[in-house]
């Protein structure tokens, strides 16, 4: 009888659970050894995913569970009709005595009644028997005449695609990606290079496709020789953008301011413009917001002005006063045994009301490096100057100083230049200077438009939204 239940068991599908270890398995059952205690399944599935060897046999010491998912078909001999399949698992119970066998019996309701048993070979842990009951298989479409197979059939069935023992070939469909013809699309372009068609009604229409940087308004081609001057200084600059900025003699120049000045554009005003432009260009070569922090207020950045009793020194002076607004330590050097202007006396009094720092010898400098020089001791007018054994002073101390120098409105090329800068910063219009390797900047001061026509210049702003521009050689 027991050899009989299992060879009669064979090809039914169970479900059989090992534990957390070993996990769950489902296959068709392919032998049952009641001597050695093994139970082998085929096409067998190890937690939902297909074994990749053909059968794997079981001990009865690993099966935790057992359930039944489908019975063949049999026939009672007394009863001649076919049995149900069963969607539900097999009634179990556990034995807990160690002594006894587990046995895997049937219930009335299956047309046989011998026992198959299963012990745990060696297993001194059994935790008693499984008892699992097959099911009837029922019609799935209510009739004689409906499919004989159930939901578990279709999914742990013999009939599974065998294509699934194949792994993907990824390298394999990537090379099936045209990724040069999606990118063409994408950019509205085929492979022939021609524009795609978007809902035109005309083969020939074809629409334009645009970058995010391009503009879909049709422009004007850009004239980069946008201001002219009557007399050329000899020298011509272009902007970032490729502007083209041309020097001008220090006459055209001095015309120029002139003619500024008669229109209303005071020497004051144009003075308190230098002092905000060349401070904010003071304050980005300093570290800016990197530099000039609240957090940062025990590493203020030091400046040494250096001024002469004119013009420049005053537009250097301005400049200071703005610096000691922003939490600059600056310091003053400005020669008192010089008669001053009117002009230089009252800078003096408004820097003086930000910042008490002011020296007349250069003994009294720092000895020891310092963030930046601004040099305001040249003068257009007076060369002569330079002679002066106070500015031969200040200009070795620069040099010696080994800090960069910003010089404000120096000189034309036609002067020589004493101390070395790093930095020129020229106010409306460039001159031509000396060919170093001083970096030349551009300093709007608010001279209009007619005011440069009156001096023959025609004139296009090439600032754009600054106010203060680099300028490079062309």
């Amino acid at each position: 009888m027991m050899s009989r239940m299992a060879t009669d068991w064979l090809g039914s599908v169970v479900s059989i659970d090992c534990g957390l270890l070993l996990g769950v398995y489902q296959g068709e059952v392919s032998s049952v050894d009641h001597t050695s205690q093994t139970i082998s399944l085929r096409q067998p599935y190890h937690n939902g995913i297909k074994c990749p060897v053909p059968e794997v046999t079981f001990s009865a010491m690993d099966i935790k569970d057992l359930k039944f998912l489908d019975i063949q078909n049999t026939v009672n001999p007394g009863q001649g009709a076919a049995t149900e399949p069963s969607s539900t698992s097999a009634g179990r119970h556990c034995q807990k005595n160690r002594n006894a066998q587990p046995q895997l019996t049937s219930s009335s309701s299956n047309p046989y009644t011998g026992p198959v048993t299963i012990l745990r070979k060696g297993s001194s842990n059994s935790k008693g028997a499984v008892q699992a009951v097959p099911k009837k298989n029922t019609l799935r479409n209510g009739g004689p005449g409906g499919a004989m197979r159930s939901k578990d059939d279709e999914c742990f069935g013999n009939k599974t695609d065998e294509n699934l023992d194949t792994d993907f070939d990824f390298e394999g469909n990537l090379a099936l990606f045209d990724k040069a013809a999606v990118f063409s699309q994408i950019d509205g372009t085929s492979s022939h290079g021609s524009r795609t068609q978007h809902h035109s009604t005309k083969a020939e229409q074809k629409s334009l496709s645009y970058r995010h940087d391009e503009n879909i308004l049709e422009v004007k081609p850009v004239v980069y020789r946008q201001i002219r001057v009557p007399q050329l200084g000899g020298k011509e600059y272009c902007t970032d953008s490729g502007l083209v900025v041309p020097s001008i003699p220090y006459d055209l120049h001095k015309r120029l301011l002139a003619a500024a000045e008669h229109w209303g554009l005071s020497f004051e005003r144009r003075m308190e413009m230098t002092g905000v432009c060349a401070s904010q260009m003071a304050l980005t070569l300093l570290g800016g917001p990197n530099r000039l922090t609240p957090k940062n207020i025990h590493q203020r950045p030091t400046v040494v002005l250096l001024c002469g009793p004119h013009i420049q020194g005053a537009q250097g002076i301005s400049c200071g006063r703005h610096l000691a607004n922003h939490e600059v330590d600056v310091i003053l050097f400005l020669p008192s045994f010089v008669k001053m202007q009117e002009l230089v006396s009252s800078e003096v009094n408004l820097y003086s009301k930000t910042s008490s720092r002011q020296v007349s010898s250069v003994t009294d400098l720092p000895s020891s490096p310092v963030d930046l020089v601004i040099n305001c001791l040249d003068c257009h007018e007076n060369p002569l100057l330079k002679e002066q054994p106070w500015y031969q002073q200040a200009a070795d101390w620069a040099n010696q100083n080994r800090a960069p120098v910003l010089s404000i409105d120096p000189p034309a090329s036609d002067q020589q230049q004493t101390v070395k800068a790093k930095w020129s910063l020229s106010l409306g219009l460039p001159l031509p200077l000396a060919d170093t390797d001083v970096r030349v900047y551009l300093c709007d001061i608010g001279i209009p438009k007619m005011v440069f026509q009156k001096v023959g210049i025609s004139y296009h702003s090439p600032f754009g939204c600054k106010f203060v521009i680099p300028l490079h050689p062309t």
